[in-house]
């Protein structure tokens, strides 16, 4: 059962994933607008959801249970660490197809934006968060150090996200509805915008499951050539 599940999360993961792009590439119809640009529509916003809300606040939830005394473990701060590594590639990626859709939409690839402005700062804060693990070497030291910039750190996701509706900005609003509940999308083409959420969601819990595994591996790993190192000195001693 331990490994059907996993087996299960990555075939839904896949499947689900081809059907968006099936669905965005071959089957929904271009906008009256954007024309094929629109088909951006089923791949950047789910992306974006991931990066600043699923992994990222995966990563502060786990980091806020790791200082609570009553749920401390170092099983939430390394969740917390794979799940911002997560962030940090999704960020980026975020920032690479808003480009793309950016560029023959408002004619840059990058321009000071609120929304990509403060974006880009919640993924320099995201790197810092790593730089930060790395600069220490006791675990619980890290994770207690680390647990606390998490959370400093998400005092910029409000300002992310309404920061097109707090200041005039290049990037639009709202994707699916309006402020007054309107639907901006229909038919197939809201059924693969919302589909995406969920594939992209899925992806998400498939690699974090993938990096948590590697990471225990690396302690393991990082444990038994302590050992080997101690033994050797051992014996380097008895010898003498």
């Amino acid at each position: 059962m331990k490994k059907l599940a996993p087996r299960l999360l990555g075939s839904f993961t896949l499947l689900s994933l081809a059907l968006v792009v099936w669905l965005g590439l071959f089957v929904t119809p271009k906008d009256q607008v954007q024309g094929d640009l629109v088909r951006l529509l089923y791949i950047h916003p789910a992306i974006a959801w991931v990066a600043l809300y699923v992994s990222f606040g995966t990563a502060v939830i786990a980091s806020g249970l790791y200082l609570w005394p009553r749920s401390r473990s170092m099983t939430m701060d390394r969740v917390a660490h794979c799940a911002m590594e997560i962030s940090v590639i999704f960020i980026a990626l975020t920032l690479i197809t808003g480009s793309i859709w950016g560029r023959p939409t408002w004619g840059v690839w990058w321009a000071w934006d609120a929304r990509l402005t403060t974006t880009a700062i919640m993924g320099v804060f995201e790197v810092g968060y790593l730089a930060l693990r790395r600069a220490n070497d006791d675990p619980v030291q890290r994770a207690r150090r680390s647990g606390v910039y998490a959370i400093v750190a998400a005092a910029n996701l409000p300002l992310v996200h309404f920061s097109v509706n707090w200041w005039r900005t290049l990037h639009q609003g709202a994707t699916v509805l309006v402020q007054n509940g309107n639907l901006l999308v229909h038919g197939l083409m809201l059924f693969d915008t919302l589909y995406s959420f969920v594939a992209f969601t899925a992806l998400f819990f498939w690699l974090l499951r993938a990096r948590y595994r590697l990471e225990l591996a690396r302690e393991s790993g990082a444990s038994a050539a302590l050992e080997n190192r101690l033994a050797e000195r051992r014996a380097e001693g008895g010898q003498k």
